[in-house]
């Protein structure tokens, strides 16, 4: 594996991309192998955004492998505003072997990886989300084996999350059926970016507005219909988005045999009790797994 950063899946091969998953299996199975993998090592976790699972499973995932984590949340101010951006990444290479930051903005991690010293890790911006897919593809490899030819779909709102899904698919050899309301679909330029890999791994990439494009996928993926900070109100979000609830009825149509979320979930909102807590639903192990397939990508990166 030979990668400098994880900011997008997109610019991983997907050779690199089957080692991580491989590795987090591994880690995920074997832990005392890795309880001194990064003895010695500190890195810091840049937040400005609230987090539960991200936050805990790279805090107690580092401590797992021996390292320490140092978190840093914006109480002193927004991120690049009191200090640049460029002198937060200089100062935090003096001390830290690697940096996790969960940000608004995709530009910030890249200023962070060109001014920085240090491996940096996206822990979520507003145009990916490259450790919840790793996560997830980890769940799906769990389940089916070779995760090649089988098929995903997301319903929902064009998000983050979406896209490095649709990325990490488009490598790895998984067609993608995305399914959203009208004038919540994906970014044009992840799309473009998506199909170029699809070529290149003989997956298809399938987008539209209409539910029956989800007949015989293997697995459906939800999210939240209201990202973090949004203020519309609820009864407009819902007059779009419950035609795309993920119900028993979706479930039973599309012949899909697993329910996947990045949570935090919504019962009876994206997805009904039943499916969320049913036994299709694989979403504690995708949970889980953001610990194991975080710690890949760090092992990876700092060697």
């Amino acid at each position: 594996m030979n990668f400098e950063h994880l900011l997008s899946v997109k610019d991983l091969e997907k050779s690199t991309l089957k080692a991580l998953i491989a590795q987090a299996i591994d880690l995920k199975k074997n832990p005392q192998k890795y309880q001194q993998a990064l003895a010695g090592k500190s890195i810091a976790m840049i937040f400005e955004k609230p987090s539960l699972r991200t936050r805990v499973s790279f805090d107690v995932g580092i401590q797992k492998m021996g390292g320490h984590a140092v978190y840093l949340d914006q109480q002193n101010g927004a991120f690049g505003k009191r200090e640049s951006v460029k002198d937060f990444a200089q100062n935090l290479s003096c001390w830290v072997d690697g940096i996790v930051a969960r940000v608004f903005s995709q530009q910030s991690l890249i200023e962070l990886a060109e001014y920085g010293s240090v491996p940096v890790v996206n822990a979520l911006s507003d145009l990916y989300h490259p450790c919840q897919a790793l996560a997830d593809f980890q769940a799906l490899t769990e389940q089916f084996g070779d995760v090649q030819g089988r098929t995903l779909a997301y319903v929902g709102d064009g998000n983050n999350v979406t896209h490095s899904l649709m990325l990490t698919a488009a490598i790895l050899g998984v067609n993608m059926v995305i399914v959203t309301p009208p004038g919540h679909g994906v970014d044009g330029q992840v799309v473009v970016d998506s199909q170029k890999l699809c070529e290149k791994s003989g997956a298809t990439l399938t987008i539209s507005n209409d539910v029956s494009a989800l007949k015989g996928v293997d697995a459906i993926y939800a999210d939240t219909w209201i990202s973090m900070g949004d203020e519309t109100p609820f009864e407009r979000i819902a007059e779009k988005f419950m035609p795309y609830q993920v119900n028993r009825q979706m479930m039973t149509d599309s012949g899909a045999q697993y329910f996947m979320h990045c949570q935090p979930a919504h019962r009876e909102e994206e997805v009904t009790a039943d499916v969320l807590d049913g036994d299709q639903s694989i979403i504690l192990q995708q949970a889980e797994n953001r610990m194991h397939a975080q710690n890949a990508v760090l092992l990876a990166l700092l060697k």
